[in-house]
């Protein structure tokens, strides 16, 4: 099928009911795609950054083929601990391992004659992804701990941010898994590449919200449009729909005006500054090797570094404000409690970001995300851009 001729009635049909939106030539080529795969049986992987809309994709996939009214079951590789993943997927017996108490169905079972959406598939253990090669080239699998075999039916579908070729070529994904998840492939473009389409998102989120409200949806103003257009969307489509939620449902305006829009923007960092860069390398360098941090995780480290660095200054700015008040407050609250106060901003003020360790920066990142979101482990793990799993890790690594 050509880009072309996607016809408006299915573009309506995609927007309605299952938010897919877009009129770009990335976006068209995506949908234009998804459209011949729904109806087939084949395996379909979805490939494309945070935020970009993969499960959306996999859900009218299910929704538009011939096992739509029986279970779709989505399951994110990356949030389940690697110790427990086959036992999710394809079930247990009891006493199949300590806590295994009774006899569970896994994934693969519930979702027979059906869809199951694998989330993270890039995360998937090397042992486990044995067992899905084994599922998806004979539709035969066993229980963790026993010794029958089962059949099963059930389409796959996949998705990661990922690139899984890379994976193949550096030993964690299997080759012949990922030929086989490779059947079709559609791959969704970051924000930045199709923001055309802001204003078709913006306005679908926006009538979203206000019905849901109850307001009245007021049309869109072509300056707001505009800087939301220039802004980079690190986040994609989910950051642009997080946004547009929260300023409608704070504010109660249905037309967000450009004065409003900005006090809601994130700041831009500074420019790139060749002596912070310098020591910022070197320390990451100095640390490499002992703590042995993995590359993927460098980034997350580089980006907060700043703003933690921000953040200890302001707090020995307040912290110094702080003792001057209480100085003067001192001889009121009594010497004893004085000197309590006294120790606690000395604790803050003797924070020095530039001569800790990797390790040291990343625990009081962990711990600051899990409490922004009070322990909620997803929105902590999306907040610092790494997946569940690695941040369970961390968490028993720091003893969190």
């Amino acid at each position: 099928m050509l880009i072309n001729q996607i016809s408006p009635q299915l573009s309506e049909l995609l927007e309605l009911k299952y938010g897919i939106i877009g009129k770009s030539d990335l976006m068209k080529h995506a949908i234009s795609i998804l459209v011949q795969a729904a109806p087939t049986d084949l395996t379909v992987l979805i490939t494309g950054e945070t935020g970009t809309g993969k499960e959306v994709f996999a859900n009218a996939i299910h929704g538009m083929s011939n096992r739509n009214s029986q279970p779709f079951v989505s399951v994110n590789c990356g949030a389940i601990p690697e110790n427990l993943l086959e036992s999710e997927l394809f079930g247990h017996e009891k006493g199949a391992f300590t806590s295994a108490v009774e006899m569970r169905k896994g994934f693969f079972e519930s979702a027979h004659k059906g869809t199951i959406f694998l989330d993270e598939i890039g995360e998937m253990p090397y042992s486990t992804q044995v067992k899905l090669l084994r599922v998806l080239e004979s539709g035969e699998y066993s229980r963790l701990g026993s010794s029958s075999v089962k059949k099963i039916d059930v389409r796959v579908l996949a998705a990661t941010n990922r690139d899984l070729e890379q994976e193949v070529t550096n030993g964690s994904f299997r080759q012949d898994l990922f030929f086989r998840l490779n059947n079709i492939h559609i791959v969704l473009p970051l924000l930045e590449e199709h923001k055309e389409d802001i204003i078709l998102l913006y306005e679908y989120f926006a009538k979203k919200i206000c019905q849901k409200l109850k307001i009245k949806y007021a049309g869109y103003n072509e300056d707001t449009v505009e800087v939301l257009k220039l802004q980079p969307w690190p986040g994609n489509v989910r950051e642009l729909k997080n946004l547009i939620e929260t300023i409608i449902t704070l504010e109660k305006q249905s037309n967000i005006n450009v004065s409003t829009l900005r006090n809601y923007l994130k700041p831009a960092l500074p420019p790139h500054n060749n002596q912070i860069g310098s020591k910022s390398t070197a320390i990451i360098r100095k640390n490499n090797g002992k703590n042995n941090v993995p590359d993927i995780e460098l980034g997350l480290i580089f980006r907060t570094l700043l703003e933690i660095q921000n953040d200890v200054s302001d707090l020995k700015m307040m912290s110094i404000s702080t003792m001057e008040e209480l100085k003067s407050m001192k001889e009121d609250i009594g010497k004893e409690a004085f000197q309590d106060y006294e120790e606690k901003i000395e604790d803050i003020s003797n924070i020095d970001i530039e001569n800790m360790t990797i390790d040291e920066v990343e625990k009081i990142m962990v711990s600051n995300a899990l409490n922004k979101y009070e322990g909620n482990r997803r929105m902590a793990a999306e907040s610092l851009g790494v997946s569940e799993r690695t941040l369970y890790r961390k968490i028993t690594n720091y003893g969190l």
